[in-house]
């Protein structure tokens, strides 16, 4: 007799094992990079010319766009909040809103989702090109480990650009809340007002609220554009997948990421 089949619940079951266990074989090689990439610091002065390079192509690809993006955030928050809080007397309100908003939530979440997509993107497709070329193979035939060489470098840079670009998108995201908050004749809020209760609103630590959660996001995001660069294989049909991973697996990691650190925060931002 031909041996029976298992059962449709037993398959759900293994691929589900199967995935969890990818999953976590993944997590186990992200946090071995980070390790590698950590212990490589000490080698920042001698590559500094690289993280210099990198600093310059992501503030050069991202600059703009963060800013053009940050100013119409800023203004769709007080296009939606301000006559809202106008038509119940707390219109003067709304320039600490705008400001609490971008420091702590919108400005490093969204500046991550923008370097995910277009500088994690190009890290993974440059560094999965390099693999399938056989470039990478070569370094180490050279006794030229990758990690310090090449990847420690792209983890500095998106580390320390990710913070920067959310000091500007703060910044340009109040420009922008304040802008449409004094020209909707439905909120008709003056700068004036608009900036002196974000000053008696905003605090320092709301500030760094957002600059912590912005250099774990950066960390992440290098990490897993890296991690992905390096396990390419197949050719270009493989640098392709590789670039999909690193993209999307760096937006939920943002956004799971973004929870865990508020959770955290809640009680710092109480006191």
């Amino acid at each position: 007799m031909p041996p029976t089949r298992p059962g449709a619940l037993i398959l759900v079951r293994v691929a589900l094992f199967r995935s969890v266990e990818r999953v976590f074989r993944e997590l186990g090689q992200m946090l071995m990079l980070a390790m590698n990439a950590f212990r490589a610091l000490p080698q920042v002065p001698r590559q500094r010319r690289v993280i210099a390079e990198q600093l310059f192509e992501i503030g050069n690809a991202s600059l703009f766009m963060a800013c053009l993006l940050s100013f119409f955030i800023g203004g769709v928050l007080s296009l939606q909040a301000g006559p809202m809080l106008t038509s119940r007397g707390l219109g003067n309100q709304l320039g600490g809103l705008v400001g609490l908003s971008m420091c702590r939530e919108l400005a490093p979440v969204m500046m991550g989702i923008l370097l995910a997509g277009r500088i994690g993107s190009a890290m993974a497709a440059e560094l999965g090109s390099m693999r399938v070329s056989q470039e990478i193979d070569a370094l180490q035939t050279l006794n030229i480990r990758p990690v310090p060489f090449l990847l420690m470098p792209r983890i500095v840079a998106m580390t320390i650009s990710l913070p920067c670009l959310v000091v500007f998108s703060n910044l340009v995201g109040w420009i922008g809340g304040a802008t449409v908050a004094a020209w909707n004749i439905d909120v008709s809020v003056p700068w004036t007002a608009f900036f002196a209760n974000l000053r008696e609103t905003l605090l320092l630590k709301h500030v760094l609220n957002g600059l912590i959660k912005a250099v774990l996001f950066g960390l992440a995001i290098g990490v897993i554009a890296c991690h992905h660069g390096m396990a390419t294989i197949g050719g270009p049909r493989g640098v392709g997948r590789s670039v999909t991973k690193a993209v999307v697996n760096s937006i939920v990691v943002i956004l799971i990421l973004d929870y865990v650190l508020t959770r955290l925060f809640l009680p710092w931002d109480r006191m």
